[in-house]
């Protein structure tokens, strides 16, 4: 009986399951891309990685359900290329850093107008919104920027006023205002 379970897991080349674990890791990873791009409004994009990604998994797939019984450690290396993809798929995705984020910080009101004029001197655009904090006068400043540099600018706004708070959020949609053409959104 043991013989029978040891030839199951030995009798596949290690090059074959090797193709089917590194397969999955990239058909994975396409799909995490893929619905990122298509959740982004980047469509063209998504359908051309979609193609891809059943192309692959109908091949790989195949191969490994057709001979499951007789060789089920193919079943364990696709289930594990598959658990690889996703990790895969999320580091890539963080990135490549697809789309577009608004920064809002709420700082005092003396140090907003200097901080947004520093922050236009490096080419953003900045919105500023008078507000009322609980104790004193405060300015909001709406910036948008790309999501892959996001953290250049949350960590310029933090150097300027390590006090002031900042919120990113993403954005689907964005139309009109200042973009700087160094900054801009291009699909």
């Amino acid at each position: 009986m043991w013989d029978k379970i040891v030839d199951a897991f030995v009798s596949v080349p290690w090059w074959e399951l090797l193709l089917i674990f590194c397969s999955r890791i990239i058909e994975v990873s396409m799909g995490t891309l893929r619905i990122i791009l298509i959740n982004k409004g980047y469509r063209k994009q998504g359908v051309i990685l979609a193609f891809f990604e059943v192309t692959i998994w109908v091949f790989i797939a195949s191969r490994v359900i057709g001979g499951i019984s007789e060789q089920p450690i193919k079943g364990i290396v696709y289930s594990l290329g598959f658990a690889t993809g996703v990790f895969v798929g999320s580091k890539l995705e963080n990135y490549l850093a697809f789309g577009k984020v608004l920064i809002q910080t709420i700082t005092s009101a003396d140090n907003g107008l200097r901080l947004a004029e520093e922050l236009r001197k490096s080419g953003y655009g900045v919105t500023t919104i008078e507000a009322k904090g609980k104790d004193t006068d405060r300015t909001v400043l709406m910036i948008y920027t790309n999501r892959k540099g996001k953290e250049q600018l949350i960590k310029l706004i933090h150097d300027a006023d390590e006090n002031a708070m900042i919120i990113s959020n993403d954005i689907t949609t964005l139309q009109g205002g200042y973009i700087s053409a160094s900054r801009g959104f291009i699909k």
